[in-house]
């Protein structure tokens, strides 16, 4: 599974999906992230240039491009939220830290 979370270029856990300046993206199986990789997306930057669907027309492109199937954040607006519901990706709560390890953990709970 393809999982997404914004994240510090140290790939800690970042605030804000539609702001975010990097977004991590792992590769999941049998329970641990065998493929990890931070972009930079620079949606902080051009989150305010447009409008709302041309902002949220670049982050479901960059969706698609990536195959995700789950994005792990701690905030997201609710425009975006109706976006990834009719996409049909589920929006998993994420943790502190180590943005790997909430991935891993925002999994396991939506599993249980």
């Amino acid at each position: 599974m393809i999982v997404a979370t914004p994240v510090t270029a140290e790939g800690q856990s970042a605030a804000a999906w539609g702001r975010a300046h990097w977004i991590g993206v792992a590769d999941v199986r049998d329970g641990a992230v065998a493929g990890w990789a931070i972009h930079e997306v620079g949606w902080d930057v051009s989150h305010d240039e447009g409008t709302h669907g041309s902002h949220h027309a670049r982050i479901v492109r960059f969706l698609k491009e990536q195959g995700i199937a789950a994005v792990v954040v701690d905030h997201m607006g609710p425009g975006m939220v109706q976006v990834m519901n009719t996409m049909g990706i589920p929006v998993l709560p994420a943790t502190p830290g180590d943005a790997r390890v909430s991935i891993i953990a925002a999994l396991t709970a939506a599993s249980a």
